[in-house]
């Protein structure tokens, strides 16, 4: 260990234990979302893949930030601060996703509904 691995600020292992709880709760909604909306008896369209690629990509971060957090080295400000930013991004991309999904939703029953406006 050099010098500035002791200078470094570290965390309450209380807070930081919350917040993997916090992030193993959202990621297990996320995966939980996607299970649903893949096994939806609805056949998928193409139109369907920006809102995979934007849910996959948003867990893939919320899974990194929980491996970052699972290691006692996230007992560290500067990695605890990086496991959340990755989390915060992954909800961002998560909740893109699913906003995504619910505007193409919303189009294609619009256009099934009203034919005469597309």
């Amino acid at each position: 260990m050099n010098r500035n691995d002791h200078d470094e600020h570290l965390i309450e292992t209380v807070f930081r234990n919350g917040t993997i709880t916090v992030v193993g709760v959202v990621l297990s909604f996320s995966l939980g979302f996607l299970t649903q909306w893949a096994s939806n008896p609805v056949p998928w369209k193409i139109t369907d893949l920006p809102t995979l690629f934007l849910i996959s990509i948003g867990i893939a971060f919320q899974l990194r930030s929980l491996a970052l957090l699972l290691k006692t080295e996230s007992l560290k400000k500067s990695v605890y601060e990086r496991a959340s930013r990755y989390f915060l991004i992954g909800i961002v991309i998560t909740g893109s996703g699913v906003f995504v999904a619910i505007v193409i939703d919303s189009v294609r029953l619009l256009s099934e509904r009203y034919p005469w406006i597309w």
